[in-house]
């Protein structure tokens, strides 16, 4: 019963997390936060996840019960991500690593949230939609690869939104999307919005320069709310992404949609997706936000799946890539 402790740190969420044979046995998580009207920058994000990380590894380890002998591979996020947060991480797993002379998996951040889906949900063959902040894209496997069907050609949704909260000075504290969600559910008119679908693909770098253009001088001539804008933008960008997944789920014949990623917390988000599955007879799987969100648990469970199928990182090759494709990785582990 092979116990792997994975490492997360992407961004600026920073977690640690231990899974044994498909279940969770710890998943503690920190959270980097700025002030309203900010993003959190790589250097500082990187500082955090330093000062808290040796604290979550012994709270995950802790929490499940375990010592440094029980545990057998020790799993990492090797991108994509920001990368002084990526090495800061990297850097403490290697050398665990060796300090515990445990084998090494570095393990693609977009897999780990579907492999993380894909075992707290139960969805066996789905159509995966990936929303974070850093990340959009509408996957399925096929032939030992999660082949992206459709991705944003700009920025993703998660810092569409990200940044029309810094416009508005929404507070990042838990999050600016969560924030912009409770806003949303009292808005109560519809601004149209720049809406760009462009066959498999979307854009959301339009509809966020024309917000950050109109956006004061529409509230400062009462021709809107702050809560309608919130509610308009997310009507606009998650009709897109469920557009965008519908026609990806008919080309594969899918009975099953799944939602990974920060954004699919959104409560409002599964609400049209699970809209648009029940119209093709299809099911919706989600999870909630602790696994959602980016957690140490999710690159366990994917290292858990490497770990089984052979896979292991040798220390000369154990770095960290800011760009790295989710249909880069071999998936030897599904039929």
């Amino acid at each position: 019963m092979p116990a792997v402790l994975g490492f997360e740190g992407s961004a600026n969420k920073i977690g640690v997390g231990v899974v044994r044979d498909g279940k969770v046995l710890a998943n503690p998580r920190r959270t980097y936060v700025t002030p309203p009207g900010t993003g959190f920058l790589p250097g500082d994000t990187a500082r955090h996840h330093r000062s808290v990380i040796l604290d979550l590894l012994q709270e995950a380890l802790t929490e499940a019960g375990l010592t440094s002998q029980d545990i057998d591979c020790i799993a990492y996020t090797k991108g994509p991500g920001m990368g002084a947060p990526l090495v800061s991480v990297a850097v403490v797993a290697r050398t665990v690593a060796q300090l515990w002379n445990k084998p090494l998996l570095g393990v693609n951040h977009c897999i780990g949230h579907i492999e993380m889906g894909r075992l707290i949900t139960g969805a066996t063959s789905p159509t995966v939609l990936y929303v974070s902040g850093g990340n959009t894209q509408v996957i399925a496997y096929s032939e030992r690869r999660y082949r992206i069907f459709g991705e944003t050609i700009d920025i993703a949704v998660g810092n569409c939104l990200d940044r029309f909260a810094r416009v508005l000075k929404i507070s990042n504290d838990p999050s600016p999307g969560y924030n912009i969600e409770q806003m949303a559910k009292r808005g109560k008119k519809l601004v149209e919005l720049p809406y760009t679908v462009k066959g498999m693909d979307v854009s959301f770098s339009g509809i966020l320069s024309f917000i950050e253009d109109v956006a004061q001088r529409m509230l400062a001539t009462g021709e809107c709310t702050p809560e309608d804008l919130c509610f308009s933008l997310q009507e606009t960008v998650f009709a897109m992404l469920v557009e965008i997944t519908e026609r990806a789920m008919a080309h594969c014949g899918s009975h099953e949609a799944l939602i990974v990623g920060g954004v699919g917390c959104n409560m409002r988000l599964q609400e049209m997706m699970e809209t648009m599955c029940q119209e093709r007879g299809a099911r919706l799987f989600a999870t909630d936000e602790r696994f959602c969100i980016d957690n140490g648990a999710m690159i366990a469970q994917a290292g858990w799946e490497m770990f089984q199928a052979g896979h292991r990182t040798p220390l000369s090759e154990s770095g960290v890539t800011q760009r790295y494709r989710t249909d880069e990785v071999e998936v030897t582990w599904r039929d």
